[in-house]
């Protein structure tokens, strides 16, 4: 090769080379990146219970930089909610109203525009989306004008038998609220599990691809629960994966929530079953069975919650049930004694029996959708200890055409409202996508409980 051509063919080369080079550093991603995390396919939170007040308390940390809050879970509840009046984050941005994220959440009565423009900041904004937070626990319940928002969000993932790294959606909404209406709440807000778009589960499952499920399993001691986001595995020690041998029942929907802010009705983002009769002992309970459905106008049904510490049941309902656990009780030799509030349905502890899942009760079935379908009640979900010798059976008298669980904010009611006392130590999954409920029913049977999921992390 003669010397000229050998010449141009290096510096051809050496060019190429040099601009290879640039490739790479200008993209040093292409040598050196390191392998991507997998989106999680599950997230957890603890879930622990408050002694007095019977509250369902949760832990998560939210803002730039973050802050640990503690939230009252309400399994109803259509998004998370915080008092805000002191509310400080690099990354907080309210929500305009006529975007995506606001018509998914405003009522059909209500135009979602905020027009608070006298202080700009948290809870006060031009062309904000409206938004109503509820708090179940106050005496007069009715919601407050608050403003839609978006901050980080922190929760740890989880395989399904060990907690794992924490992750965060940069912008996740919740409702900027007034401290006021955070009165009797054993924390700083609301955590929403209900099935609003922008409730908590519905917005997890968007932001990192996983299933449209999520799952509670509340403590019956002061141990913690644990709250999964998320398909199973739900893995309880001693190695015990409960989501293998859930009992599946469809989750209805009250198709007429009436509110005093929308007399005309919206669907309701709450949880209901339907449960067709009630057995103890194995006898059906002759009541009237058209209460336990959902009529027309919204009424009736049976509705699940985190937010009544007890069972409570249309007064028509309550005295043909009472009336027959009296007489299975007293079959078993069981002593009645005085009622102690709220109950009215009282035995003698002395000479109960003890059995692997509580007092030597009778069983309440509840039959679902077939007399295969039941979700039983033992005598650790049915009994209350009131005081030294004397045990009360769990279930509250509702009286007629009133509200059990947030007063008098909603017009429609349940004829059965599942309190939690009857939750614990059971686990359920709620199925948004194929709207169905998973029960394992008692855990108990099973020699594990709620509080039984290793929240130790793996190294």
């Amino acid at each position: 090769m003669a010397p000229s051509v050998l010449h141009q063919y290096q510096i051809s080369l050496l060019s190429s080379l040099l601009i290879l080079l640039l490739i790479l550093i200008s993209s040093p991603q292409l040598i050196l990146s390191k392998p991507q995390k997998p989106p999680p396919k599950a997230l957890i939170l603890q879930v622990s219970k408050h002694p007095s007040t019977l509250q369902y308390i949760t832990r998560l940390k939210q803002r730039s930089p973050l802050v640990p809050l503690q939230l009252v879970v309400d399994l109803n509840g259509d998004f998370l909610w915080v008092g805000c009046d002191n509310y400080t984050s690099s990354t907080f941005r309210v929500v305009r109203c006529h975007t995506p994220l606001c018509n998914s959440l405003v009522l059909s009565f209500d135009n979602g525009c905020g027009s608070c423009d006298t202080k700009k900041g948290p809870r006060c904004n031009p062309n904000s989306c409206i938004s109503y937070p509820l708090n179940p626990f106050l005496s007069d319940p009715y919601p407050n004008y608050s403003e839609l928002s978006q901050d980080v969000l922190s929760l740890q993932t989880t395989d399904g038998s060990n907690p794992g790294r924490y992750v965060s959606v940069r912008r996740f909404p919740f409702t900027c609220a007034s401290d006021y209406i955070t009165q009797n709440l054993t924390g700083s807000g609301i955590a929403g599990l209900g099935r609003s778009p922008v409730g908590m589960p519905l917005q997890l499952s968007s932001a990192f691809g996983f299933a449209k499920k999520f799952a509670i399993c509340l403590p019956s001691s002061s141990s913690n629960g644990v709250i999964f986001f998320g398909d199973g595995p739900y893995v309880m020690l001693p190695r015990n994966d409960i989501s293998k041998s859930l009992i599946y029942t469809p989750l209805l929907i009250n198709p007429l929530r009436r509110t005093f802010m929308n007399p005309n009705g919206e669907a309701s983002n709450e949880y209901f079953i339907g449960v067709k009769s009630i057995k103890i002992n194995d006898k059906v309970v002759t009541l009237n069975t058209t209460l336990l459905a959902i009529d027309k106008s919204g009424n009736g049904g049976t509705k699940i919650t985190t937010t009544v510490p007890y069972t409570v049941m249309h007064a028509e309902i309550y005295k043909a049930f009472t009336e027959a656990f009296v007489k299975a009780a007293v079959d078993m030799k069981l002593e009645r004694v005085a009622g102690v509030a709220p109950f009215g349905v009282c035995f003698s502890s002395k000479g109960v029996g003890s059995t692997r899942v509580g007092p030597a009760v009778p069983t309440i079935d509840l039959v679902l959708q077939s007399e295969k379908v039941v979700w039983k009640i033992f005598g650790a979900n049915s009994m209350v200890r009131v005081k030294e010798g004397v045990l009360c059976l769990g279930v509250v008298d509702g009286g007629v055409g009133r509200r059990f669980d947030t007063h008098e904010y909603y017009d429609t009611m349940a004829t059965i409202v599942i309190g939690g006392h009857q939750l614990e130590d059971n686990l359920l999954q709620f199925n948004l996508g194929a709207s169905k409920l998973g029960f394992s029913s008692s855990l108990l049977f099973r020699q594990t409980t709620c509080s039984n999921f290793n929240f130790t992390t793996k190294a």
